[in-house]
C-alpha cells in the first residue's frame, strides 16, 4: 500500500515538472491561437493542463496509457480544445472590450453601483434577504424556506436590513433617484 502512495507522489512531482517547464511555451502558443486574447489563452492552457492531469493520475494507478512525449501531448490537447471550442462558438459571436450603454442611462448606472456598494457592506444574511425579497421578488414564505427561517424572522430581518441599507445610503439615494 505504501508503494502506491509513493508512486503517486513521484507522478505528481513529474507532472509539476512538466507544468513548470512547458507552461510558458503553451501560453505563447495559446496567445497565437487566440489572436492575442490573453484571458482566453490562459483558459486554454488551464483546460489543457487539467485534462492532462486527469490522464496523468489515471496512468499512475493503472500503469497503462504511458505517454511517451508529455510535452507534445499536452500541446495537442490544448490545440484540440481550442478547435472544439471554436466549433461550438457561434459564427456571429464577436468579443468586445466595451459594452454598449443605452442613452440617458448614466444616472441609472450610478444608482446601481451605489446600491451594490451599500449591499456589499451589509452582513451576508441581510444581503440575502433583500436580494431574495426585492431582486428575485420572492414572497416572505419562499424566502423563509430558502433561508431555513420562520416567516416572522424573515419579516423582522427584512425590516432591519432595509433600515441598515437606508442608513448606508443616506442622502445619496434620493439624489441619484431624482436624476
Amino acid at each position: 500500500m505504501r508503494w502506491i502512495g509513493a508512486g503517486r507522489e513521484a507522478k505528481d512531482a513529474e507532472f509539476l515538472e512538466l507544468v513548470s517547464s512547458r507552461t510558458g511555451h503553451l501560453y505563447r502558443s495559446a496567445c497565437l491561437l487566440t489572436s492575442g486574447d490573453t484571458h482566453y489563452a490562459e483558459d486554454l492552457v488551464q483546460e489543457a493542463l487539467s485534462r492532462m492531469y486527469v490522464l496523468w493520475r489515471r496512468s499512475a494507478w493503472t500503469g497503462r496509457n504511458r505517454i511517451d512525449n508529455p510535452a507534445a501531448y499536452v500541446h495537442t490537447v490544448m490545440v484540440r480544445t481550442f478547435l472544439a471550442q471554436q466549433r461550438r462558438r457561434s459564427s456571429t459571436e464577436r468579443p468586445t472590450g466595451d459594452l454598449p450603454e443605452p442613452e440617458g442611462r448614466e444616472a441609472d448606472s450610478t444608482l446601481r453601483l451605489t446600491l451594490l456598494d451599500a449591499l456589499g457592506r451589509m452582513p451576508a444574511k441581510d444581503r440575502a434577504v433583500l436580494v431574495l425579497r426585492y431582486w428575485e421578488d420572492r414572497s416572505v414564505e419562499e424566502t423563509a424556506e430558502v433561508l431555513r427561517a420562520s416567516s416572522g424572522a424573515v419579516r423582522t430581518r427584512t425590516t432591519r436590513a432595509l433600515a441598515r441599507l437606508r442608513t448606508l445610503l443616506g442622502d445619496s439615494l434620493a439624489e441619484l433617484a431624482v436624476r
